[in-house]
């Protein structure tokens, strides 16, 4: 048995019809195998799993050579962003819809896992964003993100005026329903949608998407990861920024969003035959090779 992991840490989505089902089989599976599980106390509790060594997720990261993350991409996201400090690989296991980031079905679970623990993988480092809110030359507000930091308008529903610079140098102003600002993992997320170009997600950059801007000439713009992209809000009767679409804080004219790269990257893990265009393929309707 390959001995790089012995200490597996499972986390699953709480409220995912069968997941508490999902959760036993692989931690049977992998204790008949001679590794040692340990379930994130969160999900043992709200799935009421009682046979096996809990810990809290921090604690989880440090103990764990590697974390299986059972749900979907939200979930994915969420849990990236909170242990990225960690440093501890992630593998997916989607019971989601999409899954570009949990590539591994339910139904092929325990070979695919087993694999990977085998030795037999492909490890990806994945950037992650860190976003400074400022307000009056003060940080009033951080966050990371996974995907992408959004600043976009809020519920009044009108165009908000913003000004974007990189590097501090100005690079244009424009008025639009918001700016997704996006890792290469969040290229085929909101910015995708946004008309932002996929990328792959080794490549070291960022990029830009003006979302429904007024101006037609207003196109997506790729920079350099090691960039600080400086977004000030010029004016807006309600706008707030978002981080991964999963929470967000309001801002107020004036504000300024800086978006660096975060100090930690992500590492996921993938069966061996895993590939990222095969994965667009399926998940994009693409047409096969003719």
């Amino acid at each position: 048995m390959h001995t790089a992991f012995k200490t597996i840490g499972l986390v699953g989505k709480y409220d995912t019809q069968g997941m508490g089902g999902s959760v036993l089989v692989l931690a049977r599976f992998l204790i008949e195998r001679g590794y040692h599980v340990i379930v994130a106390s969160q999900t043992a509790e709200y799935l009421q799993i009682d046979e096996f060594p809990t810990e809290n997720l921090s604690d989880l990261a440090s103990h764990s050579d590697v974390m299986v993350v059972m749900g979907g991409d939200g979930t994915m996201l969420s849990i990236a962003r909170t242990l990225a400090l960690h440093g501890v690989p992630l593998i997916g296991v989607n019971q989601g819809r999409l899954g570009f980031l949990t590539d591994i079905t339910i139904d092929d679970m325990l070979d695919g896992i087993a694999e990977i623990l085998s030795g037999q993988y492909v490890a990806e480092e994945r950037i992650l964003l860190h976003a400074q809110v400022r307000r009056e030359g003060a940080a009033v507000y951080e966050s990371a993100a996974f995907n992408d930091v959004v600043v976009g308008k809020g519920g009044i529903g009108r165009l908000i005026e913003l000004e974007i610079a990189i590097n501090s140098e100005y690079v244009y102003s424009q008025r639009a329903d918001g700016l997704v600002v996006t890792t290469p993992t969040g290229s085929t997320a909101y910015a995708l949608s946004a008309g932002g170009p996929i990328m792959h997600p080794k490549l070291e950059a960022i990029a830009l998407i003006p979302v429904c801007p007024h101006t037609l000439s207003a196109r997506p713009l790729v920079v350099s990861s090691q960039s600080r992209i400086e977004i000030r809000l010029t004016h807006a009767d309600d706008a707030r920024v978002h981080f991964d679409g999963q929470h967000n804080f309001d801002l107020m004219t004036g504000d300024q969003v800086w978006v660096t790269r975060a100090a930690r990257s992500v590492t996921l893990l993938h069966p061996h035959s895993y590939s990222y265009y095969d994965t667009l393929r399926q998940k994009l309707h693409w047409g096969k090779k003719l």
